[in-house]
């Protein structure tokens, strides 16, 4: 971690649009979820499908592609990420603090908000909304490392981010088996599962894959992040 680039990363994340974008997010789920709170439906049904469909499989993509791609493809679009290249830090020390900040506030703004959604909705049974709360922070830190790459090799990141999360998770996921597979949302899933009570949570991954899987993405995104920037340095140097 570095003090410098984690403040310059958190003041960009956290400005005025996108912070109000951030907002948005957990104040939506949580007023979904207080108004079904107060319905007379089935109660682990309501959960299952706010807190997997809504929050899980729609809004964390939605916030860590928001922020995983603004802690650097802002910097590299305007430019002012020569700044930071200029200074004598390796260039993997920046991918990491940057990450380390895009973790930390998608869970900041989608895990706590998960929780509590889940305390209000279902309560304590079953361990759902600790499920839940867990799922989302282990895919809330893939999609952190997924994202930032993307914002460090394409300048059409957020464009390519909601292919994989609008098509390839919730349209092509739903429709062929195989593709779950390769979904962070069934691996995040699949851990929530082993948290939470039996039958609480279902999942299409076994925890033996989704583990694994979850792991060699977040290092392979963080190592080729690192590579593509160290890349970057060269060609601005030319």
């Amino acid at each position: 971690m570095n003090p410098t680039v984690a403040r310059l990363t958190l003041r960009g994340l956290l400005g005025r649009r996108r912070g109000i974008l951030l907002l948005v997010v957990p104040a939506l789920l949580l007023l979904v979820s207080a108004i079904a709170a107060g319905s007379s439906g089935d109660r682990h049904d309501l959960a299952v499908k706010i807190l997997g469909q809504l929050g899980l499989g729609t809004l964390l993509p939605i916030l860590g592609l928001v922020v995983g791609t603004g802690a650097i493809a802002t910097e590299i679009d305007d430019g002012s990420i020569v700044y930071l290249l200029a200074k004598p830090l390796p260039r993997w020390k920046i991918i990491t603090t940057k990450l380390a900040v895009a973790v930390g506030t998608t869970w900041v703004f989608a895990a706590v908000p998960t929780l509590l959604a889940g305390l209000l909705l279902y309560g304590t049974r079953d361990g759902l909304a600790l499920g839940y709360t867990v799922a989302t922070l282990v895919a809330g830190a893939a999609y952190s490392a997924l994202f930032l790459l993307l914002g460090v090799v394409t300048r059409h990141a957020v464009v390519a981010g909601l292919a994989y999360a609008l098509v390839w998770e919730s349209l092509i996921g739903n429709f062929v088996e195989g593709a779950r597979t390769l979904s962070i949302q069934q691996w995040g899933l699949s851990v929530g599962r082993a948290v939470a009570g039996d039958g609480a949570i279902t999942a299409d991954v076994g925890l033996g894959v989704a583990v694994p899987l979850l792991l060699a993405l977040t290092a392979a995104a963080t190592v080729l992040a690192a590579v593509k920037l160290a890349g970057l340095t060269l060609a601005t140097e030319e």
